[in-house]
């Protein structure tokens, strides 16, 4: 589980007075104390959920990252980009767009997908198989290629 280790790397960061790891890990650790907290959650929180919750982190640094460099603002851009690394380094390996295309090409035979019309229910699928492993933005692109 992704929350045990960040409190021992938290540790690491805070006596090797690495600011931005501790930044990147403080936002991790804050994300999923918020998720434990929710109303209607359980005790603990899947190793699913944590990577969901990465997942959104790093897309909102990202978004903030865009805006940032837009209006070049370089120091607040390369804060982003520094918690975006730390935040990395706990997801699974993200799979290149030849290794994404080939697991949705294999969904849509699964599904019997023939249009668009089917999209919802192979990015249901594709979500699934590449939980983790690949950005909701390219597996939405690709599954728009393969149906239309």
């Amino acid at each position: 589980m992704i929350s045990n280790t960040i409190d021992q790397e938290i540790k690491k960061a805070m006596l090797a007075k690495n600011d931005a790891q501790l930044r990147g890990l403080r936002a991790i650790k804050a994300a999923l104390l918020l998720a434990k907290t929710e109303k209607g959650a359980s005790e603990e929180i899947t190793e699913e959920t944590e990577l969901k919750i990465l997942q959104k982190l790093i897309k909102q640094r990202r978004e903030s990252a865009d805006i940032y460099k837009s209006q070049n603002r370089v120091d607040l851009y390369q804060v982003e980009e520094e918690e975006i690394e730390v935040i990395n380094q706990f997801l699974p390996k993200q799979l290149d767009r030849a290794e994404v295309e080939a697991i949705i090409a294999d969904v849509v035979k699964q599904s019997g997908a023939t249009s668009v019309k089917d999209m919802g229910k192979v990015m249901g699928m594709a979500n699934k198989a590449l939980a983790g492993k690949a950005d909701g933005k390219l597996i939405a692109e690709i599954v728009k290629e393969k149906l239309g």
